[in-house]
């Protein structure tokens, strides 16, 4: 598998997720704020084009879920048409890569330096 910390290949934008967000937000705004808040509604969708890349390279469903409810402003304003799709979820991807666990890397003891300081 190629390693997805170089880039997740961007889904096309769920437009109809998006428009039937929006009437919710529309009919009841403070539900569809807590609605957007919680983003499991687009967590659930990205979580299924990027789950197993991401989850191969350690990101748990819950830390992703996490870093997209710190994204909820970038999430709204697409929501509300005043972000495009590719903003969002370019910048959605971003967050993800950077977040991604180190790689675990073969290290020489930390102890072994330290003879050194003696």
């Amino acid at each position: 598998m190629e390693d997805p910390r170089r880039k997740l290949a961007l889904p096309d934008e769920p437009a109809k997720l998006r428009a039937e967000t929006r009437a919710f937000v529309e009919d009841s705004p403070e539900e569809g704020l807590r609605l957007v808040n919680d983003a499991r509604f687009l967590a659930n969708s990205l979580w299924g084009e990027w789950g197993t890349e991401l989850e191969e390279a350690g990101l748990t469903y819950e830390r992703f879920l996490q870093i997209t409810r710190g994204y909820t402003g970038e999430i709204w304003l697409w929501v509300m048409g005043e972000r495009t799709w590719d903003h969002c979820v370019a910048g959605l991807a971003g967050r993800f890569l950077r977040r991604l666990p180190e790689k675990r890397r073969q290290q020489e003891p930390v102890l072994a330096s330290c003879a050194e300081c003696r």
